[in-house]
């Protein structure tokens, strides 16, 4: 037996004896227990109950490869290059980095728990397995787009309208790449960009969303004065995850087709109406130091404006913004 048939048997939530699945799988109660330990590794609580068996405390909603392309529009569908589903792996975004797909083509990669998920600046991203959404998906582009640097924003507002179509959720985007629900964070996005010898650009754009985590560990899953967020809290009832990646790759199709074109003209409007520092007091980390003002916008082609308390105007495009006590 393998770990991912034991995952599918408990995903449903219910109370499954060890002996039912050892007879089921053809193994020893021992080797139940052993894979049961794998399930904890995905940071999964499984209950385990003597002389009745093991349980979830909540089913999970498991993501299969057909109910995925069913969620693909047809004209996005004819465009994957590659759609790989993981149960485990490192990162979704090194494994598109890896290579680039060809013109025209799209790879999508989703993994349902990433050992080495990362968010900017190196920062680790996980979540249980089951509990959010990890996504990535690659293109190149034919040469360098204008307006590289706020290809990452324009992605903010492909999530946050597809978030309001298929869940009915109004969010707000936080420069450079958080999702933002109640002052809380609800996700985060880490685009690569890789400047090709042949003159193109092959961009991985990664987002991690948290759909239904456990209560107990939203409040460590940000430093953020209120937490995390996830899709279940916010709603009352979490969204079925095939629909809502589905949903995400295809508008992530449409935007990557079209930014060469379109640019970030495109999303400057909406992001500008979502844009959750404007106005708020902030903390900027740069390398040459910590700077203190009010968030003011952005400008035209994405970078973050801010009045320094000097009175001074400072023109952002790298570095941590904090809404954070600033002093």
């Amino acid at each position: 037996m393998t770990v991912e048939r034991l995952l599918h048997s408990l995903a449903d939530g219910r109370m499954h004896s060890g002996e039912d699945l050892a007879r089921a799988f053809g193994v020893t109660r021992a080797a139940i227990w052993k894979q049961v330990a794998k399930l904890a590794d995905w940071g999964l609580d499984v209950e385990a109950a003597p002389g009745a068996g093991y349980r979830l405390p909540q089913a999970l909603d498991l993501l299969d490869a057909e109910a995925l392309r069913a969620a693909l529009e047809p004209d996005v569908a004819a465009r994957i290059g590659k759609l790989e589903l993981f149960t485990e792996l490192d990162s979704t975004n090194r494994r598109l980095l890896a290579a680039p797909p060809p013109l025209g083509k799209l790879d999508v990669c989703i993994a349902e728990y990433q050992t080495a998920g990362r968010g900017r600046r190196g920062r680790r991203w996980s979540a249980p397995l089951g509990s959010g959404i990890c996504l990535s998906v690659g293109w190149q582009f034919a040469g360098m787009p204008a307006e590289p640097a706020a290809l990452t924003l324009a992605v903010g507002v492909a999530v946050r309208r597809v978030l309001e179509r298929v869940a009915g959720l109004t969010i707000a985007l936080k420069w450079p790449n958080d999702l933002v629900f109640d002052e809380r964070k609800l996700g985060g996005i880490l685009l690569e960009l890789d400047a090709e010898a042949h003159g193109g650009a092959h961009v991985v754009a990664g987002l991690g969303l948290n759909v239904a985590l456990p209560a107990a560990l939203l409040p460590s899953l940000s430093d953020w004065p209120r937490g995390a967020v996830d899709l279940q809290t916010a709603l009352g009832k979490a969204p079925r995850r095939a629909a809502l990646a589905g949903a995400l790759v295809n508008e992530l199709a449409g935007l990557l087709a079209d930014y060469p074109t379109q640019g970030f003209a495109a999303y400057r409007t909406e992001w500008r109406s979502a844009d959750f520092l404007r106005g708020r007091p902030v903390r900027l980390d740069e390398p040459a130091g910590r700077l203190f003002g009010t968030a003011l916008g952005i400008d035209s082609d994405g970078a973050l404006l801010v009045e320094t308390e000097a009175g001074a105007r400072r023109r952002v495009v790298a570095g941590d913004v904090s809404v954070r006590e600033c002093r």
